[in-house]
């Protein structure tokens, strides 16, 4: 049987596993920034061109072991190369932003009913990328039909997820998410980095501050120390910016962030690592009284940043209540 794979970044180790023909994944990130605008999706999706070197799926595919027929067939729009497979996985592990992947794949072939009967979901409740080698067999991982009505619930979670506005997330998780087990978490970890109702700061952002008070004053642990960090939604550059926006702003919440990431080229990798590296960081009598819910670090601080589709400014604030969380 072709078997095809679509899948996150996390995924890329089943390629080499030789357990499908293809493995597709995506190197599109929907958090931490503005998402991709329309074009650029449809671009992803659509036949290879010139407008679309490097933006393009066929892009995140390793081609060198794979067989010549699908290596020719690269150019085309994904749902025309996916033709010839009679069945098409989809791997995508609990991470929020892996299961903000599949509802836009989702999303995408919903359009195109003759591939969304081919699709079947892996139900992946382990990290990809950390995780596969405890599996002697991918064969293990349980299989789950996908249905029509499956594919409207995934593709309203997405435009809910792309709206200007977080309501409508708010009235996502509230739904019957039964056929996607990993969905509803991920979306509430996700909510969860709205500005909160009591401190002003996201979830990430309020963990970051009690480490720091806890005696972390390197950001190594902060970076790669998930287990204490005990966030999984932003990568190491993410947050950076987070920890930047709670020591850089009018008022700091955190003190020792070396003054240098100010200027430095954002681009400039190696330069901000080594900045970073060289911070010793304590938290501010204002970052005290923010961790004990005593202020509000939004009412002294400007905010400009996104969550999904929400630009969320000083002026256009939509907040988190903790509460709504145990629901």
């Amino acid at each position: 049987m072709k078997r095809l794979i679509l899948t996150s970044p996390s995924g890329l180790s089943l390629t080499r596993s030789g357990f499908a023909e293809v493995a597709i994944t995506s190197a599109f990130r929907f958090v931490g920034g503005p998402l991709p605008s329309p074009g650029e999706l449809e671009a992803y999706f659509g036949s290879r061109s010139d407008k679309n070197p490097v933006g393009h799926w066929s892009h995140w595919c390793a081609w060198g072991q794979r067989p010549q027929d699908a290596r020719a067939r690269r150019h085309l729009a994904l749902n025309e190369f996916c033709e010839p497979y009679e069945v098409i996985e989809l791997w995508f592990d609990p991470d929020p932003h892996n299961q903000l992947q599949l509802i836009w794949l989702l999303d995408h072939f919903r359009a195109y009913p003759a591939m969304a009967a081919k699709l079947k979901l892996r139900l992946v409740a382990f990290d990809l990328l950390t995780m596969h080698e405890t599996w002697r067999s991918w064969d293990q991982v349980p299989l789950a039909n996908i249905r029509s009505a499956d594919l409207e619930i995934a593709s309203g979670c997405w435009q809910a997820y792309r709206a200007t506005t977080p309501e409508a997330c708010f009235d996502a998780v509230h739904r019957d998410l039964s056929a996607f087990p990993l969905l509803r978490p991920a979306l509430l970890d996700l909510l969860r980095e709205l500005p909160w109702s009591r401190s002003g700061l996201g979830a990430t952002e309020m963990r970051l501050l009690e480490l720091v008070a806890a005696g972390f004053m390197a950001t190594n642990a902060l970076f790669y120390l998930r287990g204490f960090r005990q966030r999984g939604v932003f990568n190491d550059m993410e947050i950076g910016r987070l920890l930047e926006g709670l020591a850089h702003g009018p008022r700091p919440a955190i003190a020792g962030l070396d003054d240098g990431l100010r200027s430095i080229d954002p681009d400039n990798a190696r330069r901000r690592l080594e900045a970073f590296q060289r911070s010793r960081l304590s938290v501010t009598e204002f970052g005290k009284a923010v961790l004990a819910h005593k202020a509000d670090f939004t009412d002294h601080n400007p905010v400009n940043r996104w969550w999904g589709g929400t630009h969320l400014t000083s002026d256009n604030l939509r907040r988190w209540n903790p509460a709504l969380s145990k629901t």
